[in-house]
């Protein structure tokens, strides 16, 4: 049994795409997370009327990436062998690359099968990404550089075997690299299992306040993950700084309340 897991956060106009994308593949349940939306994303999926919806609505903002914690746990309820993660907002026409995830994962016997956004070489301006760099830095730290580059749970769909969603806790999935370093830890098999260029995932374009947000979000996390594989107490600092943003944002409280319920 396969299930699809899509965070929505304010995607009107744009989750009509992603869910009609996923109807056409050969999945048993897309399980949607509606993140405190205050748009028509709710009634716009509704109305679609997919027999493969199962539709979780939260009126409160879960935060950056709880809902794919709560996702993969009811994938894991509903006794999902593959639980692939797709964002709300991604309108590109990929399919045949979510197909290669799945395939990735059956045939490989993957336990995390990531996908790569960036096939070609970086550009100057993009090495300077902190992201990136971390993202690289982590891999690195995980001996797993040569396969990943700077591929992460945490950029492009995803697949995660129910191995996985059974061996690791499931709160750990809301920090995406986390998630990977745990993964590695416990001997999980990690690799890429298919490639999509960034520009083609069709996600929408944020303002640069999000974008300073998302950055220190995504090097804490990685920060966090170094810290585990080097077995050293959890940290988001470095040198002088302590990376946060979406990270205080982020309801723990209500996915282990969830967690402990569903």
């Amino acid at each position: 049994m396969i299930s699809a897991i899509v965070p929505a956060k304010n995607e009107a106009g744009r989750i009509v795409t992603v869910l009609r994308n996923l109807a056409l593949l050969p999945i048993d349940h897309i399980i949607l997370i509606v993140n405190g939306c205050r748009d028509t994303t709710l009634y716009e999926s509704l109305n679609l009327k997919l027999p493969k919806l199962q539709l979780l609505y939260f009126h409160e903002c879960l935060g950056i990436d709880i809902p794919r914690a709560i996702g993969a746990k009811i994938a894991l309820t509903l006794g999902s062998d593959i639980a692939l993660f797709v964002d709300g907002d991604m309108v590109g026409t990929f399919n045949d690359k979510l197909k290669e995830l799945i395939e990735a994962t059956l045939t490989k016997k993957l336990d995390m099968a990531l996908t790569n956004c960036y096939p070609i070489p970086l550009r100057h301006i993009e090495k300077c990404n902190p992201t990136f760099q971390w993202r690289l830095k982590l891999n690195k730290e995980l001996a797993l550089e040569k396969k990943l580059n700077i591929a992460s749970p945490a950029h492009g769909p995803h697949a995660l075997s129910k191995k996985l969603l059974q061996t690791l806790p499931l709160n750990e999935l809301a920090i995406p690299p986390v998630s990977l370093a745990l993964a590695k830890k416990h001997k999980l098999k990690i690799d890429i299992g298919t490639t999509i260029p960034h520009y083609l995932l069709g996600s929408c374009v944020k303002n640069s306040a999000h974008s300073t947000k998302i950055i220190d979000t995504i090097v804490g996390d990685c920060i966090e993950a170094i810290s585990i594989c080097k077995n050293e107490p959890r940290t988001r600092k470095w040198q002088e700084k302590t990376y946060i943003g979406y990270h205080n944002e982020r309801r723990f409280d209500i996915l282990d309340e969830l967690l402990t319920e569903l």
